[in-house]
């Protein structure tokens, strides 16, 4: 398929459904038209881009690649969002996905756009195997402390797993309660592409939670803030006080609380 014979939306289609021959792309690198010439430059790019990309991914399987090679087959990976903010719940994810899937702009969910997150978090739970969801509420969090109540919602969501786990790789903490075999990888969320995604989705559950919690207490700003000490929601502490979603055992909220029970 010789590209000078094609005009530039059917090389930009050909290039799109892979229809160009080695030799057809290099006479549309020769190509006279600029159109032409700034097609196959985008098409290079592009084939770089997926390498890295490829190359990127391989890093961060290593440690299921190590797994499956032992002969573990449901490997699962589980993270939790929610930790520092002053409201709302803690949540945790865990994601089985099929061996050897691997997906695309999968990253730790902090380095991701919004938009990102929630296309990925739709594509995980389109491929996974299993999905399993567990959180802690602020009034959890209050009597347990965020610690204990971080990796009960981390159990939880194990136990919420509806599909099968040989092993499961867990972002720094080790998981109570459970007799899976684990490992704890400091910085998971970085290092492992089921941990990354597991991130990925609860990220993106929790943040539906604090814009539902917005919409019954728009003064606060959660959608923008998420439930994070901003100076925003400092302000609107100070002036409304906490909601009974607000985790009292934490100082800025306790000490909001002090201040309107006195007034």
């Amino acid at each position: 398929m010789a590209s000078k014979l094609l005009t530039l939306s059917a090389l930009r289609l050909a290039l799109q459904q892979n229809a160009l021959t080695p030799r057809a792309l290099l006479a549309l690198k020769n190509d006279t038209r600029a159109g032409a010439r700034a097609l196959w430059a985008q098409h290079e790019a592009q084939k770089l881009q997926g390498l890295k990309e490829a190359a990127r991914l391989e890093v961060l399987l290593a440690h299921e690649q190590r797994l499956w090679a032992q002969g573990f087959e449901l490997i699962g990976g589980l993270d939790e969002v929610g930790v520092g903010p002053l409201v709302g719940p803690v949540v945790a994810a865990v994601v089985v996905l099929p061996k050897g899937v691997r997906i695309d702009g999968i990253d730790d969910s902090k380095k991701l756009s919004k938009k990102k997150r929630e296309q990925l978090s739709a594509l995980i739970k389109a491929q996974a195997l299993g999905v399993g969801m567990g959180a802690c509420s602020a009034i959890e969090i209050d009597a347990m402390n965020i610690y204990r109540a971080t990796r009960e919602a981390m159990r939880r969501a194990v136990v919420a797993l509806e599909c099968g786990l040989d092993h499961l790789l867990v972002d720094a903490h080790r998981v109570p309660g459970i007799k899976t075999a684990q490992t704890a990888i400091i910085g998971g969320d970085r290092a492992s592409h089921a941990i990354a995604a597991a991130s990925i989705v609860a990220k993106v559950a929790r943040d539906r939670l604090m814009t539902e919690l917005d919409a019954q207490y728009p003064d606060y700003g959660f959608k923008q803030h998420m439930g994070y000490g901003t100076a925003m929601h400092l302000e609107a502490l100070q002036r409304l006080g906490p909601t009974p979603h607000h985790r009292r055992s934490f100082a800025p909220v306790r000490l909001a609380h002090e201040r309107q029970q006195l007034s």
